[in-house]
């Protein structure tokens, strides 16, 4: 995936990701439009059609993107960029709806070179991090994922987190193809499967 793309995203599956995404995919409309209004139940909720993850990963203000297909789900709402009470009740929300499930949320703004990201098992949140090029590390919480070990050998042998010295939309990259997709969110894989064409449903909110 090229630098500089924004993404708003949460992902939850049962089981394996990269067997849980695969070819043939449909998103059940029904499911959708009832996430969606458990999202936003005092909203007035419109849906307005169908398109692909490629379209969805950073909506306007107004929108809402969700695909419920078996054993996953995926939503992208720009709310989550606020990294305020109201995106950590939409990352919490998406993460409790599938039973046993495991959740990665991912942001990444494009107006600032950053990453959050949150990881939950079964519901429960075991890892929050956020880190911007120019403030470093300024959320660090839970035992780190494997993924992440890579990045985090300089701020470990003593470099200031200040400038970071990994770039975040890298490490965020990473997380998602290693604990959300089980390939990169840009890559398609040998059984021809690519996330960016996963189906979502398209609600327009007011």
């Amino acid at each position: 995936m090229p630098k500089g793309w924004s993404v708003a995203l949460a992902c939850a599956s049962v089981g394996e990701p990269g067997r849980v995404f695969r070819p043939g995919l449909s998103s059940d409309a029904e499911a959708a439009a009832g996430l969606a209004h458990r999202l936003y139940p005092a909203a007035t909720l419109v849906e307005t059609g169908g398109t692909t993850l490629d379209f969805a990963l950073w909506p306007y203000d107004d929108e809402l993107f969700v695909g419920s297909y078996d054993d996953a789900l995926v939503v992208c709402d720009r709310r989550l960029f606020c990294l305020d009470d109201d995106a950590r009740r939409v990352a919490d929300t998406v993460a409790t709806v599938l039973p046993d499930a495991t959740c990665g949320v991912l942001v990444l703004p494009g107006v600032v070179d950053g990453c959050w990201f949150r990881w939950y098992e079964r519901g429960r949140l075991l890892r929050d991090i956020f880190v911007t090029a120019e403030d470093g590390v300024v959320v660090d919480q839970g035992e780190r994922l494997p993924a992440e070990e890579p990045f985090w050998k300089e701020i470990d042998a003593g470099v200031p987190d200040v400038p970071l010295p990994f770039d975040p939309q890298e490490f965020g990259l990473e997380l998602a193809q290693t604990c959300m997709f089980g390939r990169g969110i840009a890559d398609r894989g040998d059984d021809g499967f690519l996330p960016l064409e996963l189906p979502l449903r398209r609600f327009r909110l007011s």
